[in-house]
């Protein structure tokens, strides 16, 4: 499975970065409900849309896309 996202759907909410456990174990500001600093994170917000960074750190648990409120980011 790999981690997808459909930029035409993103609001750049970031809700899906903020969920992330693995985000949230490399980045304070994410386990702090901010947004990431450092693109060691699997995905953050960029100019108002999700981008992913290192998508082969995502262990695929599918929190992003159960937190996503507009089926914008899934696992395929």
């Amino acid at each position: 499975m790999e981690l997808k996202v459909n930029q035409d759907n993103c609001l750049g909410c970031g809700v899906c970065v903020v969920a992330c456990p693995v985000n949230a174990s490399i980045s304070n500001e994410v386990a702090g409900g901010h947004g990431s600093k450092t693109t060691e994170t699997i995905m953050m917000v960029e100019n108002g849309f999700i981008k992913l960074f290192s998508p082969d750190k995502c262990t695929k648990c599918g929190t992003c896309q159960l937190f996503c409120p507009t089926d914008a980011i899934w696992l395929e």
